[in-house]
């Protein structure tokens, strides 16, 4: 786990990202304690999304660089019930769960009638966000999503794709991106290019939600999401894809968990100590 205390310019720049609502602590990333629909009036804004679920906490504990972006992010909302659990164990509660398969939705949903906001989707395989952008804009009545792209694979390290991927999006007329290509790639590539994305406000990092948007996935049932096994339908939707990430890579963040548990114990204990100590020389 990267250790804040080592990096003083580190937790210095965390801490001037923090917005005015309150933040929770897990694994040394901070996330916005922040229901759907407060977000959703402060994105009117614009604002950096991230979305953190289990797979990108234990991500951030080796990826120097996708921690680094992660800071200059507005908002990190909580992702996975997991996550939810985990903090009600640690006794600091999030309040809500807002993923990025319901945020965007609700995103939309709630500008539908803003002619001022306008989309542009980049994800998906060919056709994918295509697909996505009728069916959005058929539900809200406008040509609300006004720019698709799918990139080919490794466009990330292809410096002029990555060219001609900003000019597309810089002359679409949208004022909000969202990403649908996987973690770390999605908001590395926003930290690297958001500049250069001159008309662009509000950036969503949105996964797979592309492609649920398209059809082309099916979301995990409403009860499977709230019991926190929704990684379950997706490692069986996707097993080949996905057993190495859910079976491998994210067990250990029970024990970062238990481990953080554990020195909150001791330094509450510390304190309570130390409090004893103090009060009892008074007397």
């Amino acid at each position: 786990v990267l250790q804040l205390s080592k990096y003083p310019s580190l937790k210095k720049d965390l801490a001037e990202t923090a917005m005015d609502h309150s933040q929770v602590n897990i694994l040394n990333i901070p996330i916005d304690s922040i229901g759907m629909r407060e977000l959703l009036d402060e994105l009117k804004h614009g604002g950096v999304v991230f979305t953190p679920n289990v797979d990108h906490l234990m991500k951030l504990q080796k990826d120097r660089e996708f921690y680094r972006v992660y800071q200059d992010a507005d908002y990190r909302v909580c992702d996975s019930q997991l996550i939810m659990y985990a903090s009600r164990f640690l006794g600091q509660p999030i309040r809500q769960k807002v993923s990025g398969s319901d945020l965007f939705p609700a995103f939309y949903q709630r500008y539908s009638q803003d002619e001022n906001v306008k989309i542009f989707l980049l994800g998906g395989l060919a056709g994918v966000a295509a697909k996505a952008s009728q069916r959005i804009n058929a539900k809200v009545g406008r040509n609300m999503v006004v720019g698709t792209y799918s990139p080919p694979l490794g466009f990330e390290s292809d410096p002029a794709e990555c060219a001609k991927i900003i000019e597309i999006i810089n002359h679409s007329g949208a004022n909000v991106l969202a990403v649908g290509v996987g973690a770390p790639k999605q908001e590395k590539w926003i930290g690297q290019y958001r500049l250069s994305l001159t008309e662009i406000k509000t950036f969503l990092a949105i996964g797979a939600t592309i492609d649920f948007e398209a059809g082309n996935l099916r979301r995990a049932p409403a009860w499977m999401s709230s019991a926190g096994l929704e990684w379950l339908y997706r490692l069986l939707s996707e097993p080949g894809r996905l057993w190495k990430r859910y079976l491998v890579e994210d067990l250990g963040f029970f024990v970062l968990i238990f481990r953080q548990k554990l020195q909150m114990n001791r330094e509450q204990e510390s304190y309570v100590g130390k409090k004893n100590l103090f009060e009892s020389r008074l007397r």
